[in-house]
């Protein structure tokens, strides 16, 4: 049966008000004893009698939830044993930032993990690097990426380097990946506490106030530097590569903005992301349903509508609880795959990076957790039409959650509430109650780009 789509229209409203704060929040001493205890009790949990922790730039996020800083340009290791001994592995340049971890660790140069064509400090092998650090019994590897898929055994598919890997394994003979231990089903990493929410709600918020002066300035005639040049703030580090993109995309494989002018009936992609929310925005350049091209004429009717009735849905029947096998039936019949060709998983969960993981797949039993940062990310493709996009984050916090962010932190709570009251005012969408919109663009919609007024309302 095909879902009605008829009460959605466009209809001129106010813009969300730009609501960061523009002041960071900081992790508490409190909030990182916490994230210490979490991941031991999680060890005990996989009778793990060590951890081994890899990060590089890119892949840092389960490093920096205990140690609290990236390695930059090197590669570094956190070895944690189940007595709670901590050891840090870094290169050359990162050896003087030992000290500023969060947690108590050790240092342990490893000169090879500083840049090419650097001083190899240490005299002596690799492997006796890696001993100094007593990794002994069974061992946990922790990446970036718990594997999933039916055909492999996802426990001995590791992520880090060979050479690394090889050393651990000479001081244990029972290596498994862990990564796990800190995303997917009950990973420590998947449920924030306020302090913590705060810490990511700048950042979200943070990427919305871009969204919306990107959208502002768009006007035929701009390029597309020109727009991405409001993405971009406050020398925060991007989750993502920021996208300024107007027409054909990946011209000569590039994927970066250009001088590219923006010209009527141009697709228009926008995205910028910091570490705990990302903004995406797609339509076409248009200021009214006049203007499309022949051919696509009914745009809105045809994608704009079902799309934003599938992130309505969202937003007002996703709850803790729920299981994610049930978020994806709720999207698959309200948006159908097979007519409206998204392919990933509709919703996942956010942190330091952008993609985390995901509990929202076909048949999947792992609940919605109190706790977990989602961006509503669905992605319909058809054909002969532009893309459509509305991506930001939100929260999902039980009773308990929401009295706990009001007591702690009053004015982000203030926050959440006027733009949960947008969303219902304004946008017609009764979120539900176990939704805190994580910045003032959750749900809000205009894919005539040229318009600064015309968004997506449900009647």
């Amino acid at each position: 049966m095909r879902y009605d789509y008829s009460d959605i229209i466009l209809k001129d409203v106010k813009e969300p008000e730009h609501d960061c704060t523009g002041i960071p929040v900081q992790l508490t001493d409190e909030t990182m004893h916490q994230r210490k205890a979490a991941v031991l009790k999680k060890m005990e949990e996989l009778g793990l009698d060590t951890l081994v922790i890899y990060a590089d730039m890119e892949h840092g996020s389960n490093f920096e939830y205990l140690v609290g800083f990236l390695p930059r340009f090197e590669e570094a290791l956190l070895v944690l044993h189940s007595s709670a001994k901590a050891y840090l592995v870094l290169g050359n340049e990162n050896l003087n930032k030992a000290g500023k971890s969060r947690i108590e660790a050790e240092a342990v140069l490893a000169s090879c993990f500083s840049l090419p064509d650097q001083p190899m400090l240490n005299d002596e092998p690799f492997a006796a690097v890696i001993a100094k650090t007593g990794i002994r019994g069974k061992t946990g590897i922790a990446g970036w990426k718990n594997f999933s898929g039916k055909y492999d055994d996802r426990r001995k598919m590791f992520d880090i380097p060979a050479y690394i890997l090889d050393a651990v394994r000479i001081y244990s003979d029972d290596v498994i990946n862990a990564c796990d231990l800190f995303i997917g089903a009950d990973g420590v990493r998947t449920v924030c506490s306020p302090n913590e929410i705060a810490r990511y709600e700048f950042a979200a918020s943070l990427a919305s106030d871009c969204m919306l002066d990107a959208m502002d300035v768009l006007k035929p005639g701009i390029s597309e530097m020109e727009a991405a040049d409001r993405l971009v703030r406050f020398g925060q580090r991007t989750s993502v590569v920021t996208i300024a993109a107007f027409g054909e995309r990946f011209i000569k494989a590039n994927m970066y903005p250009t001088d590219r002018k923006l010209k009527k009936a141009d697709p228009v992609s926008l995205t910028i992301g910091y570490r705990g929310g990302l903004s995406s925005r797609a339509g076409i350049a248009v200021s009214g349903p006049q203007e499309l091209p022949e051919g696509c004429r009914d745009y809105f009717e045809k994608v704009c509508a079902p799309y934003f009735t599938a992130v309505r849905a969202w937003l007002e029947q996703v709850h803790t609880g729920m299981t994610g096998g049930e978020v994806y039936a709720l999207i698959d019949e309200v948006l159908p795959k097979r007519e409206y060709g998204w392919k990933l998983n509709p919703g996942h969960t956010t942190a330091e990076e952008e993609w985390m993981s995901s509990p929202v797949y076909e048949g999947s039993d792992e609940v919605i957790r109190s706790g977990s940062l989602f961006q509503t990310d669905i992605i319909p493709s058809v054909k002969g039409y532009p893309g459509v996009s509305a991506e930001s984050t939100c929260l999902l916090a039980d009773e308990a959650l929401r009295k706990q962010i009001e007591k702690e932190y009053p004015d982000m709570y203030a926050r959440m509430m006027k733009r949960r009251a947008y969303l219902a005012d304004v946008l017609g969408i009764r979120v539900n109650e176990d939704i805190l919109p994580m910045c003032s663009t959750l749900g809000y919609m205009r894919p005539l780009m040229l318009s600064e007024k015309a968004a997506a309302v449900a009647k």
